[in-house]
């Protein structure tokens, strides 16, 4: 049994301790917030020790590893505290705000036989995973373009009050929701050689960005665009969508299930060209298939 810690208990910490909770293999001993009212909460109806300082929690419990659900800019800080302690971690990104806060980060692992993992999570989701396969066997042939976008109700104001509204804590909707996107590109596709043109606006925030575009060049002639945007409220969750475009085919794929569509010789006509529709939803784990004539 793995003896588990969450600091950190806003929306992403209590998804994780309602994920973990229901895992055979895992107790939760204890979790650690800022907010007296959570831990009021889960004193009176969860059976865990509660602390306010995360550091308490980690010299008095007896754990195997913490779930990091914090705002950004204390991450790293929290992560070299659970490596001093032997614990294994599972952090919110980003991993750092800064390049040279991660290296240090990373530095102080110092080799250890520790798991340390932050939560890109698309990159293991079926459906990407299948996309990912699908690239590997060529279907699509060559990849020319891509698109990578991320939508989302997170900001329809200036929080100037939330961590997510100041640069230093939070780091924008760079950090926040590009993020995921750029790391699914990498998954999918790989480093890109070159990055132009990004540009970042806001909406409604007055100290971060709300808004971001960016195109990326690959030397092997494919390129592709990022197109991000946290305040959107015509989309009720995060979403994600990739669009891959190939010299024989295209994929387009979200969380939930994708599309191949394929070029194909008619046979009885050498001329004409088909498209082959394929579905797979991740909730049913069933294949859709349905073949149509391109006119």
């Amino acid at each position: 049994m793995l003896r588990a810690g969450f600091i950190g208990f806003g929306r992403m910490g209590i998804t994780h301790f309602s994920i973990l909770n229901a895992h055979p293999s895992v107790e939760i001993l204890a979790v650690c917030d800022q907010s007296s009212t959570m831990l009021n909460i889960l004193k009176k109806y969860v059976n865990v020790e509660v602390y306010s300082d995360y550091q308490k929690m980690i010299n008095n419990t007896e754990l195997d590893f913490v779930v990091i659900s914090t705002p950004s800019d204390s991450h790293s800080e929290i992560i070299r505290a659970a490596v001093d302690n032997n614990l294994h971690t599972f952090t919110e990104k980003p991993f750092a705000l800064t390049a040279a806060e991660g290296r240090e980060t990373l530095a102080h692992l110092n080799n250890k036989p520790l798991v340390n993992q932050v939560g890109y999570v698309n990159r293991f989701n079926e459906v990407f995973m299948e996309v990912k396969r699908l690239l590997e066997t060529g279907v699509i042939g060559e990849v020319k373009n891509f698109s990578s976008e991320m939508y989302g109700a997170t900001v329809l104001k200036d929080s100037k009050a939330s961590w997510r509204g100041k640069r230093k804590t939070g780091g924008g909707c760079m950090y926040e929701f590009a993020s995921h996107c750029i790391d699914l590109v990498l998954y999918l596709l790989g480093q890109p050689d070159k990055v132009v043109g990004s540009i970042m606006q806001s909406i409604y925030s007055s100290a971060v960005e709300d808004l971001i575009s960016s195109t990326f060049i690959y030397n092997n002639g494919c390129s592709g665009t990022i197109m991000v945007n946290w305040s959107d409220e015509t989309f009720r969750k995060p979403t994600n969508i990739v669009t891959i475009f190939g010299t024989s085919g295209k994929i387009v794929a979200d969380k939930h299930a994708y599309k191949i569509f394929l070029k194909e010789a008619d046979p009885m006509n050498s001329v004409a060209s088909w498209i082959i529709l394929l579905i797979v939803s991740s909730k049913s784990g069933q294949t859709i298939s349905q073949v149509l004539p391109r006119r």
